[in-house]
């Protein structure tokens, strides 16, 4: 096995544009990939570009109607079927949309391949986390879900458990439906409470099909949730059940809008517990799942001051070399966002909070506080289907 990370990278995934009005600007994805070369980890990883995902591998996840209207839509936007989910204000058709889509699929499906052979440990994508894109349509800007697709393909290369945890501030609502009725999944996701966020879906009460009982696990949290809330509920439910599943591969999607500056959300979360869960994630694939990590971004629309420092930690992380918090930026690298942007770029690796204070769960549990409640729905919900003490 390679003791180098992966990072996945086509400049070519840039090409995933909604148009200069969407929040989703893909200056974000050039963005953090040129503060991963200004802080040199690009030496400490081998940048690795995956074809393209194919038909076959498409349809591992997604019918094969929607991919035709994907297709249509992509050479002919004006001829988007908005009853895919295409041609919506969220989803905009644009010309080359299915090529890009299953560029920064094939990404996450050649991550996944790559951890599952040993030719490394880490493989992360940033560009990929597109988790709202269900079977048969687009959601939340997202077309393809390379997510579920990687996942779709470590079961068929014979991955018998696979753990999902998403800490984007949405529900990843289309790889929990992707896998509802598979017990060989365990999804954990983290976010905004469905009462006050897009897709409103996401309630503790989602624990998976018959049959598949405690494969969905939904911890909803109350807007406003800053960073001893966030950890606290992160540490009181996923690394229990993630060591209870004993998955073969931890798959993880890094969405960076749960970030206080983040304008489509409102959870009050720093870099600083961005960088301390990727941390967490990478120690719970090493205690549980013998090293095999594939990290993905996702959503993020602070596109200067959050998105790219977020994911350069993501990639030191995996790379076995973490940014320290309190690096200073290149100077070359602001320079280059005030070009693109006609932003200031930040000064430093960090908000300011590192590092972060939280309790733990078996430190006491408060039933006045919005945030404990959330904590334990979600336990109550779960854990006893897995055997598990809530």
């Amino acid at each position: 096995m390679s003791g180098r990370a992966q990072l996945m990278w086509d400049e070519a995934v840039t090409g995933y544009d909604f148009g200069p009005e969407h929040p989703m600007d893909p200056v974000r994805l050039a963005l953090t990939r040129r503060l991963v070369d200004a802080l040199g980890l690009d030496r400490e990883v081998d940048v690795v570009a995956a074809k393209p995902a194919g038909e076959s591998t498409l349809r591992l996840v997604h019918r094969e109607d929607y991919i035709d209207a994907v297709r249509t839509a992509s050479a002919e936007p004006d001829a988007a079927d908005a009853s895919y989910g295409l041609g919506t204000l969220d989803d905009p058709a644009f010309p080359g949309m299915h090529e890009v889509s299953a560029l920064i699929a094939g990404q996450s499906v050649g991550a996944a391949e790559a951890v599952w052979r040993g030719d490394t440990q880490h493989a992360v994508n940033f560009a990929g986390g597109l988790h709202h894109a269900m079977p048969g349509a687009a959601s939340g800007f997202c077309v393809y879900n390379d997510a579920a697709l990687a996942i779709a393909r470590l079961l068929e290369l014979g991955a018998e458990r696979v753990a999902y945890v998403d800490v984007d501030v949405h529900h990843g609502d289309g790889v929990q439906a992707a896998f509802w009725e598979d017990p060989r999944v365990l999804t954990i996701s983290l976010h905004e409470h469905p009462r006050t966020l897009f897709p409103q879906t996401g309630w503790p009460e989602e624990t998976g099909a018959p049959g598949a009982e405690g494969s969905a696990v939904n911890v909803a949290l109350p807007a406003g949730t800053g960073d001893a809330g966030w950890l606290r509920a992160f540490h009181a439910v996923v690394p229990e059940l993630i060591a209870d599943f004993r998955p073969q591969v931890l798959v993880t999607q890094h969405g960076a809008d749960t970030h206080f500056e983040d304008p489509l959300a409102h959870l009050a979360v720093s870099l600083d517990a961005q960088r301390a869960v990727q941390n967490a994630c990478h120690e719970l694939a090493h205690a549980h799942a013998d090293g095999r990590w594939v990290a993905l971004g996702g959503g993020g629309y602070a596109v200067v001051e959050v998105v790219p420092r977020s994911w350069t930690h993501l990639v030191g992380i995996a790379a076995g070399r973490p940014v320290e918090p309190e690096t200073v930026i290149p100077e070359g690298w602001r320079q280059e966002v005030y070009a693109r942007t006609r932003q200031l770029g930040p000064m430093r690796m960090t908000d300011g909070r590192w590092p972060v204070r939280w309790s733990e769960w078996e430190a006491g549990y408060d039933p006045a506080d919005r945030l404990d409640q959330a904590v334990l729905a979600a336990r109550r919900a779960v854990f006893p289907l897995r055997g598990l003490l809530a």
